[in-house]
């Protein structure tokens, strides 16, 4: 049986962006997660070893956060690559980042970019 882990708006400050500006000065970032994986043990045996650790995660994410990039593609796509490193056995990740209120000359909440793998 699969189920899905999500982490919903995790929000950092970080320097991604195209502009040199952006990565001088920095924005605010949304990042959501959807992982889907094997339930296993974890459910039946309430093994927490078996599960996939969100406080995990949430500390790989933030560490590919403070890293820079040009583009939010190149973000979500470390993201993806650093989660399946700790846990090879996942299925499928849904990733989208968030740059808010992004320097495009008018009033925009955010634009994102959602990778799957």
């Amino acid at each position: 049986m699969l189920y899905t882990i999500e982490l919903h708006q995790m929000e950092f400050r970080a320097y991604h962006g195209c502009y040199d500006l952006e990565q001088k000065v920095g924005n605010r970032f949304t990042v959501d997660l959807k992982i889907t994986t094997e339930l296993g043990a974890v459910a039946e045996q309430d093994d927490v070893s078996q599960a996939v650790n969100y406080f995990e995660v949430y500390q790989k994410v933030k560490e590919v956060m403070a890293h820079k990039q040009r583009t939010i593609e190149a973000v979500a796509l470390r993201i993806i690559s650093a989660v399946r490193a700790l846990y090879p056995h996942i299925e499928q990740i849904e990733c989208t980042v968030a740059k808010l209120a992004p320097p495009l000359g008018g009033k925009v909440a955010k634009a994102s970019v959602t990778l799957k793998g």
